[in-house]
């Protein structure tokens, strides 16, 4: 097969392994194609369910049941993430390929984990003809969460602000619905479903009492966090008392004795308490503590948090670009003008357009009437 061939089969596993979003963290999403020699899909799979066999794995199931087990041995396996070399909670599944004695693999991208690498060298030295970089660039921004996981240890962080063609978030009295379209509210939902937690500041809360969670698409629930330093919301607010105050987390300075803190961990909730560093919460040991056990899922102790999707107020936002803790902006303009009203940021103190964030890379997308900016901080 050409390198046409190989594009237009890595392309089809990362629309399988999108079927994953917000059900695999924190392992990656993989999808998986076996096609014969005349280009005929065998089968077809995508890792579905954190803990759940692989990508790998189901679509060699599916070939075997409708072609036979003699059809792998002429056949060529498309996997945008290379296959684990570990006994995890799965075997390995590169010693899958040899045992059904598959002889070609093609490859987006390298495992960048020390555990489950050592995949394509296992491979190669038994005979497999293996291709790697396959759309590389694509699958790394397709799964950076996981890699940004895997090289800092903290969550993949995504700010999402949706403000006017003047860059208002709010009236002067306040009112901010809605701002964006039906289309973009979809979207927003849709993201909150894919990645593991969402976050907000006490603004945010107090102002608008959000419930931050899934109600327009389908998808898991994610793990909330608001943040409240002194500890000072209101105990009525939703994050606090809905059917969903089990997925929150208040997070508080070490000394802060909060209205809601009985009823919150009688609901399942919890308290986190953080440093504080001039007057604020410690942003970084946040992020640091939610990318060893901010999830909840597993039990009390709690999975990682692969990623972290943040609806702030200008405050938050302005900080958090600040300390350079955004990874991803998602930006969503709506052909409004309302002249005066809350800012989207507070001012990040750039003097010279010299010193201005820059992106490493940027797209523009129409999302009905609005317009959406996703601009990407890191190089893939």
């Amino acid at each position: 097969m050409n390198s046409s061939d190989h594009d237009r089969w890595m392309q089809r596993c990362l629309e399988l392994a999108a079927r994953g979003a917000g059900r695999v963290s924190p392992n990656p999403m993989v999808g998986s194609v076996l096609v014969d020699a005349a280009g005929r899909v065998l089968g077809e799979g995508w890792h579905q369910d954190f803990g759940g066999p692989h990508a790998e794995r189901h679509a060699v199931a599916v070939a075997e049941r409708r072609h036979g087990a003699e059809a792998l041995r002429e056949a060529t396996l498309y996997v945008n993430l290379e296959p684990c070399n570990h006994h995890g909670k799965t075997p390995p599944c590169a010693g899958l390929i040899l045992e059904k004695g598959i002889p070609r693999v093609v490859v987006g991208m390298a495992d960048p984990s020390e555990l489950a690498g050592g995949g394509l060298d296992r491979l190669r030295e038994q005979g497999v003809d293996v291709t790697a970089g396959v759309l590389d660039a694509r699958c790394r921004r397709f799964n950076e969460a996981f890699a940004h996981h895997v090289a800092t240890g903290r969550p993949l962080v995504t700010m999402k602000i949706a403000q006017t063609l003047d860059g208002r978030i709010a009236t002067e009295t306040g009112d901010a619905r809605w701002i964006s379209g039906e289309a973009a509210l979809h979207l927003g939902h849709r993201w909150r479903a894919e990645l593991d937690g969402i976050l907000v500041g006490s603004g945010t809360a107090r102002h608008d009492d959000p419930a931050l969670t899934v109600r327009h698409v389908e998808g898991r629930q994610p793990q909330r966090f608001v943040l409240d330093r002194a500890g000072a919301l209101p105990p009525h607010l939703k994050l606090f008392t809905d059917a969903f105050a089990h997925h929150t987390t208040a997070v508080v300075g070490e000394t802060a004795t909060p209205a809601y803190a009985d009823a919150l961990v009688a609901a399942g909730g919890r308290l986190l308490r953080l440093p504080e560093t001039g007057g604020h919460l410690d942003l970084g040991a946040l992020l640091e503590h939610l990318g060893q056990s901010g999830g909840r899922d597993e039990g009390q102790g709690g999975l990682p948090l692969q990623s972290l999707f943040v609806e702030a107020g200008p405050g938050l936002a302005t900080a958090l670009l600040r300390q350079d803790l955004v990874d991803r902006l998602f930006l969503l303009i709506a052909p409004k003008l309302i002249g005066s009203g809350v800012p989207s940021l507070d001012g990040l103190g750039i003097q010279r357009l010299a010193d201005a964030l820059t992106f490493a890379e940027h797209t523009w997308e129409q999302v009905g009437d609005d317009l959406l900016f996703r601009g990407y901080r890191r190089g893939v």
